[in-house]
């Protein structure tokens, strides 16, 4: 007697649906798991004999072998504890056959019966539908974040004994409820509401935070404590438009993955912002686990703000992990068992001192720095990560008296919004939908000759790298964006060689 069901397995972001075979024969009683399980996994044995035997069914006294198809994917997990039981119980005749194969069953069991809610219930049902399995069983803790998922045909259990009757057995006995009735989450950190005209001056940085959002830019600023850095920084996601239906599923389900995401809130609407202490390691940023890696801050923070504050005080090792992913958008996390691929096209901002004490700008009679410390502090920021910048900036002090507010954030964001508008309009049909995202095929073929000109003469003269001069041009046709011109002019460019490095050069 075989019975069979469907579950979900997640290896990073991508899930594979897998098929439950329970094979009961008639021979000494035992239970043999098979299909590359983890430790984890072959623990839903004992957990899956259990959680029938406290539900009122009998456990059947028969040799089950239970295969995870394809026996070549790494599993892990407890997610197919409720798919391996439901197997079970349909090759002993318990339940209904059919309506058990007909359905996808993600969960993890108790002792006692009870369906506990598990973490990337988002990416796991909306790769069921996506294969066409429309039909999927939940823990009821997980019954809010699986609806999030267009097509999806919902059902809520609180127990193995609660979906057995559901499938013809009338002898189940339910267990009481227990207090996992939600899956034990991380709160995500929620910025307060905070508006640009907070800022006091800085109208250059002010300018600077706008060009990044209309075009995507990552942005570095430098500047002294108590300049603004930190304040503007934080008030970048408010800036920034909606977030578009792809990048809502994608952040939706990393944080789902995460253990981050509140499902009473829906799919994610704006821009997450993430902003990790100076302290966190390697894998905090970027992502770990022995197995499959989970995701870092740098997936959580896809679609959104990553804020590095102080950023010369976070490891070498950590800053240079972010090379790789500014350029591609992803981050592939290798290990024994498999490799983890997570999005990570984010928006990096960098908030530095100008030297280890913080004095040096404008009030450099209280620097207490040599020079040779100066370069050595801002010299951990390597200069192939300060490449991949394209705009950086320097907040200067805040004179005294200085009281006028500037614009507020709706104001800005309005702008911020024609501008992407406009560009999304230049790209449509294209793979890319924002200028930061523009390949150097496509700025050297658009852009007029004399402004080529100005940015190669710039990469003669040694002024700016290769992908410098790349970035210059994408941050000239965000200018040419705001203020509604089709193409970038000279005076674009130069503008936007000064945001690219600091000074003038021309």
């Amino acid at each position: 007697m075989i019975g069979r069901t469907r579950s979900v397995v997640l290896t990073g972001l991508v899930g594979h649906v897998i098929e439950v075979e329970a094979h009961l024969a008639p021979s000494l009683p035992a239970f043999t798991l098979v299909g590359l399980p983890d430790a984890s996994l072959n623990e839903s044995r004992d957990r899956v004999r259990a959680a029938v035997t406290s539900s009122g069914l009998s456990w059947p006294q028969r040799r089950i072998t239970v295969n995870l198809s394809p026996a070549s994917l790494p599993k892990s997990g407890s997610v197919t504890d409720l798919a391996i039981a439901v197997a079970v119980l349909a090759g002993a005749g318990l339940i209904d056959a059919r309506q058990a194969a007909g359905a996808v069953h993600l969960g993890e069991l108790g002792l006692d019966g009870q369906l506990r809610p598990v973490r990337g219930i988002l990416p796991s049902v909306a790769a069921a539908v996506e294969s066409g399995a429309t039909r999927v069983v939940v823990a009821e803790g997980n019954a809010e974040e699986a609806r999030l998922v267009p097509g999806a045909e919902v059902t809520a259990v609180s127990s193995l004994a609660e979906l057995a009757a559901v499938y013809g057995n009338e002898d189940a006995r339910p267990a009481p409820r227990n207090v996992f009735s939600r899956v034990v989450t991380t709160p995500r950190r929620v910025e307060p509401v905070a508006d640009l005209s907070d800022v006091r001056g800085q109208p250059e940085a002010r300018w600077a935070l706008e060009v990044a959002a209309a075009g995507a830019h990552h942005l570095l600023m430098v500047g002294p404590p108590g300049a603004g850095k930190t304040m503007l920084a934080s008030r970048l996601t408010g800036i920034l438009p909606d977030l578009i239906p792809a990048d809502a599923l994608a952040a939706t389900s990393i944080h789902s993955i995460s253990g981050t995401l509140s499902p009473e809130e829906g799919l994610l609407v704006r821009p997450p912002f993430e902003a990790p202490h100076h302290s966190a390691s390697v894998a905090a940023i970027v992502g770990g686990g022995s197995r499959i890696a989970r995701p870092g801050a740098i997936s959580r923070a896809h679609a959104g703000v990553l804020f590095l504050d102080e950023a010369p005080e976070f490891p070498s090792a950590v800053l240079q992990t972010l090379r790789q992913p500014l350029e591609s958008g992803e981050i592939v996390l290798h290990r024994a068992y498999g490799a983890a691929r997570y999005p990570a096209r984010f928006q990096l901002v960098l908030a530095a001192n100008p030297c280890p004490c913080g004095h040096f700008y404008g009030r450099g009679d209280r620097c207490t720095c040599s020079a040779l410390a100066r370069r050595r502090y801002f010299s951990r920021l390597s200069g192939p990560l300060l490449d991949r910048v394209d705009i950086q900036v320097e907040v200067m002090p805040v004179a005294r008296g200085a009281s006028d507010a500037g614009e507020a954030t709706e104001a800005v964001a309005a702008r911020v919004r024609e501008a992407r508008g406009r560009a999304q309009a230049r790209f449509a049909g294209l793979p890319w939908s924002v200028t930061a995202q523009a390949p150097p095929s496509w700025l050297r073929e658009f852009t007029p000759r004399g402004s080529v000109a100005v940015v190669n003469a710039a990469l003669d003269n040694g002024r700016l790298s290769a992908r410098g001069a790349d970035r210059a041009l994408r941050i000239a046709w965000t200018l040419g964006d705001l203020e509604g011109v089709k193409a970038p002019s000279l005076d674009h460019v130069a503008r936007a060689m000064i945001l690219r490095s600091r000074e003038n050069p021309l």
